[in-house]
């Protein structure tokens, strides 16, 4: 009987994470009611308010429970060796391109977060906790960098820092047009053409001249 009810509770607590995407997607997150996503979810108030304190609270699970997925995969990925471990980075950044491209529900959560939220008064706090999550994929941009720097990939002149902001910005650059018109072109064929141009921009002459068209290969 409590495993029964552990696992309708985990139930309920599901269909309310994916009401809650479904209505923020269509109304955005600062005209939303709790009460709407109960009706959504057909729950009641109570029901929601069990499983969370509040609609920060809420928002934040369904965020987290999208956005864990890059980094589990992260943690996939680092169980490979790479020749250069910039190429870790963009099988990451392909990934996540991938997801947004063809998980509808990923690329709602994305929609979402960077188009139909208000990050004032409540919200701020989930701002701040977005923020966090770009610092830490910022790190892993930097110790891939850097780490390609030490190997001779990376071009000695470059600083994996600066290069690190870079590759976000150039994906969030894309991955933000692309969710306000998906018709404007092809993220996964476009994302990967101009990835690869930019980190070729980053490689060092040794690289160049090795015919080095990528980061390195996994082994």
């Amino acid at each position: 009987m409590v495993r029964k009810t552990r696992e309708e509770a985990l139930l309920t607590r599901n269909a309310i994470l994916d009401a809650a995407e479904i209505v923020f997607h269509e109304r955005g997150v600062g005209k939303t009611s709790l009460a709407e996503i109960a009706a959504a979810a057909g729950v009641t108030r109570g029901a929601v308010y069990w499983h969370f304190v509040n609609k920060l609270d809420l928002f934040d699970a369904m965020a987290q429970r999208t956005f864990g997925v890059m980094e589990a995969k992260h943690d996939e990925l680092r169980q490979h060796h790479y020749d250069d471990p910039v190429e870790m980075l963009r099988e990451l950044t392909l990934y996540f391109f991938d997801r947004v491209a063809n998980d509808p529900s990923y690329r709602r959560i994305i929609q979402i977060s960077w188009h139909k939220c208000e990050y004032v008064g409540e919200m701020v706090e989930i701002r701040d906790r977005h923020l966090e999550r770009g610092r830490r994929f910022l790190s892993i941009g930097v110790t891939a960098f850097r780490a390609s720097q030490e190997l001779g990939f990376l071009s000695p002149q470059a600083d994996p820092h600066t290069a690190a902001i870079g590759m976000m910005a150039v994906v969030d650059g894309l991955v933000v047009n692309w969710t306000l018109d998906p018709t404007a072109f092809s993220l996964l064929d476009a994302g990967a053409e101009i990835i690869d141009s930019y980190l070729a921009g980053l490689r060092s002459e040794g690289a160049k001249r090795s015919g080095t068209a990528r980061a390195g290969k996994k082994r």
